[in-house]
């Protein structure tokens, strides 16, 4: 059986319900939230959405807060994925913009405790990442580019997430 409007032009309970939800989130900022598989291919459309979603919030393809943020999220999911990776398990993937738009929290939670990120060592700046081998310049990349970055063990299961706040400062978000 289907429902049939009364009135076909006129507006349904489900679009009130939407305009309702679309309001109070923007009341409250900015946040993108997805699952994705735990593969290089997951990761991937994770770093592509994200960035989607960034320049629809006004933080346009090209910019430096933009590509900041599009490396801190191609980082922190290629780590979940590659450290974090439990066979038929996903990763979480959740972008907050803060409300005065000035900050983008970046949160990734895989299922495997176990591994747990390390603190890169400090390098000198003339050295860079020349004296790093590969991998391990991912961390290095969000500690240099992130206001601040830790971790912490999942709240709802086994694992952690692993998250980064950039400040974005005079380009804050409209």
């Amino acid at each position: 059986m289907t429902s049939k409007p009364a009135n076909p032009t006129g507006t349904s309970q489900l679009s009130l319900l939407g305009d309702r939800l679309t309001t109070s989130a923007a009341a409250l900022g900015r946040t993108f939230d997805m699952r994705f598989t735990s593969s290089p291919r997951g990761a991937r459309l994770a770093r592509r959405l994200a960035a989607v979603r960034l320049d629809a919030w006004g933080l346009p393809y090209g910019t430096r807060p933009h590509d900041d943020l599009a490396l801190i999220v191609a980082e922190l999911t290629a780590n979940a994925v590659q450290h974090g990776h439990v066979p038929g398990r996903d990763f979480h993937l959740r972008l907050d913009a803060a409300p005065d738009g000035r900050m983008v929290r970046v949160q990734v939670t895989d299922t495997r405790a176990e591994r747990l990120p390390r603190r890169p060592a400090p390098t000198a700046p003339a050295q860079g990442l020349a004296g790093l081998d590969e991998g391990n310049r991912g961390l290095l990349l969000v500690s240099r580019l992130a206001a601040r970055w830790d971790w912490h063990p999942r709240a709802d299961g086994p694992g952690k997430t692993v998250w980064a706040e950039y400040v974005l400062g005079a380009a804050a978000l409209p």
